[in-house]
């Protein structure tokens, strides 16, 4: 029988303080890791490798949790329940990304599809820590670190008045970020290698490129972005959009937006494979960024108001709604080779690859 919330986060309280799992204990943690068929076959653990897979995760574990309770302290300045999904997806995921660079023999580009509060700087921070405990240096590198610079997104607002924001398809210097990606997949380990950064206060918040990082010898890349990897679809889709398409100039909007996906391709190809953070609900991203603003105001810093905060998502979905682009892609293994549902309280739900899933797994539930 595998062991619950609260008895996993107790085994493995105990082990990283020393306090190995007896037999019996050890065989929950197995069972625990089967229980789960879709994230078992997500992560390739069977009945044959099972025990050598708590192996693996218990190494990582003891090795990097120092680290990662460190981390985790700091940037949520509380104590968050971190050794559930720390054991149940960041190790296995760490470990995943390892063996996928050692079967390639070149630096490994995974791409992280994220809205916005679904954690993917997060994960790729935590996954940049554990895979350094494993040997292999990481680079974390954003959609948002391409960004036209500061004049040239005055010209292309000046010519497009609806580009109000940076962050929609056309803001982003596509031709930088396929060479930088291209260099980062065939260099040589020795070889310095420029990548951009972005500085988002610049400009008073209208944000800038800042100086480039010097990088050398990285093994695996995780390249995130709020549509990375996303697809243009058929423009008759925008014919019953859902809100907040429901103008015929958001129509217009939203099926530009789609066209200028087309130019983002190339990017995307440069791509070993694609995860993608799903929330369990696309209109909780309003809700994170309302919490995220109001922390914000709280410590005395600036935050939007919560109708800012409405108009400033909602322009994002009018430009690439998730149920027109990303709800189709979770769903085809042609482009996407792994799924992590994020639950309302931020913690990791189902992890599936679509390929593992059923025309029953595909039927919609009520509610």
């Amino acid at each position: 029988m595998q062991p619950s919330h609260s008895s996993l986060n107790l085994i493995l309280q105990n082990w990283v303080a020393g306090q190995a799992p007896t037999s019996i204990l050890q065989q929950q943690l197995e069972a625990g890791l089967l229980e789960d068929s879709l994230r078992a076959q997500a992560f390739g653990i069977n009945s044959t490798n099972v025990s050598e897979a708590v192996k693996a995760r218990s190494y990582l574990l003891q090795a990097a949790y120092p680290t990662i309770q460190q981390f985790c302290h700091h940037t949520f300045r509380q104590a968050p329940d971190l050794l559930v999904p720390l054991w149940n997806l960041w190790l296995p995921l760490a470990l995943d990304l390892a063996a996928s660079h050692q079967a390639l023999g070149r630096p490994f580009i995974q791409g992280i599809l994220g809205g916005q509060g679904t954690g993917k700087t997060t994960l790729a921070a935590i996954l940049t820590l554990l895979l350094s405990h494993l040997g292999y240096r990481t680079l974390s590198f954003s959609l948002d670190d391409l960004y036209k610079t500061y004049p040239d997104r005055l010209r292309l607002r000046a010519e497009d008045p609806r580009l109000v924001w940076r962050g929609p398809p056309g803001t982003h210097d596509v031709d930088l970020g396929c060479m930088v990606l291209d260099q980062l997949r065939h260099a040589d380990p020795s070889a310095s290698i420029q990548v951009p950064r972005f500085d988002k206060s610049a400009f008073n918040g209208a944000g800038d490129r800042t100086v480039p990082e010097v990088v050398k010898g990285v093994a695996i890349v995780l390249f995130e972005g709020w549509f990375v990897g996303a697809r243009p679809i058929a423009p008759a889709a925008f014919a019953t959009a859902p809100p907040p398409i429901v103008t015929e100039a958001d129509r217009d909007f939203a099926c530009d937006m789609n066209a200028k996906l087309q130019n983002y391709l190339p990017l995307w190809s440069k791509l070993d494979r694609l995860m993608v953070l799903h929330p369990t609900d696309y209109r909780l991203s309003q809700q994170w960024r309302q919490q995220a603003e109001h922390q914000m105001i709280t410590a005395g810093k600036n935050g939007m108001s919560d109708r800012e905060i409405e108009q400033f998502v909602e322009y994002f979905w009018k430009a690439l709604h998730p149920e027109l682009f990303i709800q189709p892609l979770i769903r085809d293994p042609r482009y996407v080779d792994l799924v992590i549902e994020v639950n309302p309280d931020h913690s990791p739900g189902t992890v599936y690859r679509p390929q593992d899933l059923t025309l029953q797994d595909l039927t919609p539930t009520e509610g």
